[in-house]
């Protein structure tokens, strides 16, 4: 058992902050950590907001934080952006709400860096939410800015994933571009006591029926976290999505196939490290220019370490 795990088993929260500044930095020792995390799974219930700048997902966090934690439930939250609020950044400029929940022995909040990790800042949060749970907290929530790409990849790993919008954002048809229907279990309409409410729900009622999951009905919840209504039905609505997958054949389905994605996930980020190791270690790089077939290199220098290798 890692050293560093063997202290997390006994509740020292600074080895649970190093576990995870270790997957972020790539530590060469970050798979054994990892392995030996894994075998502390406590199955926790993943929970992930995800939606443009300015749609106020880090308020709903901050007044889930508090119902949670009247439930007498611990959480964790891994904010992916790294301007979040949670250490100090734009978005929030008024910490002081905050406080609360930093001096809560019950609450772990952590800001992810862009910086070291190989499989990028999605490959890294993914990590740090396999380590909270062994950790042992009972709710693990990951904050993501966007709708780009890492922010689908990171919705890969949680139980449930809510996509936050308000009225007259102009955000629902880019994200109906970006696939985001695809992942969405359920759709947050917060700041619901602005003017376009009523024509945003009705927009996205009809994207849920173009796109109905036969056995699991997207849930549409109305929040207005200024006067905290609608969090109680959100966190309801997160617990029946969560029940859902954990009692139905869609439910392990949807597990199995998040298991199956990320052992490839792993074994593409390992060749692309031993590869990288191994041209380096040769003669790095022909000299490229603007003119160079960099689908011919790629192929060339692959066949070159494949032939090495055996």
């Amino acid at each position: 058992m890692h050293e560093i795990v063997d202290r997390m088993r006994n509740k020292d929260i600074r080895a649970l902050a190093r576990a995870i500044t270790m997957v972020e930095n790539d530590h060469p020792e970050k798979l054994e950590l990892l392995s030996d995390v894994f075998s502390l799974k406590k199955h926790a219930l993943y929970f992930g907001l995800t939606g443009s700048p300015g749609a106020g997902k880090s308020s709903l966090v901050n007044r889930l934080i508090t119902h949670v934690r009247n439930e007498g439930k611990t959480v964790a939250v891994i904010a992916v952006d790294p301007t979040s609020p949670f250490s100090g950044g734009a978005l929030l400029g008024d910490r002081v709400r905050m406080n609360q929940h930093f001096t809560d022995d019950g609450v772990y909040i952590r800001s992810m860096a862009t910086r070291g990790s190989l499989g990028g800042l999605a490959r890294a949060t993914k990590d740090a939410v396999r380590i909270c749970d062994a950790y042992g907290f009972d709710v693990i929530i990951v904050e993501t800015v966007g709708v780009g790409q890492s922010e689908l990849d990171i919705m890969k790993i949680v139980d449930t994933t809510a996509v936050v919008l308000t009225p007259n954002s102009g955000d629902v048809l880019q994200i109906f571009k970006a696939g985001i229907m695809e992942i969405a279990d359920l759709f947050v309409i917060n700041k619901a006591d602005l003017p376009g409410f009523g024509k945003l729900k009705a927009l996205l009622k009809e994207l849920v029926m173009m796109s109905k999951n036969e056995e699991h009905e997207t849930a549409i919840v109305k929040t207005i976290t200024t006067e905290n209504k609608g969090i109680d039905k959100l966190w309801e609505k997160v617990k029946e999505h969560h029940s859902y997958l954990y009692s139905t054949d869609e439910g392990t389905r949807k597990r199995t196939q998040q298991q199956e994605l990320e052992v490839y996930e792993l074994i593409r980020e390992e060749i692309w490290r031993e590869v990288k190791a191994y041209i380096e270690n040769e003669e790095g790089l022909p000299s490229i220019d603007a003119d160079s077939d960099p689908y011919q290199l790629a192929r060339v220098l692959f066949e070159k370490w494949k032939g090495d290798a055996t």
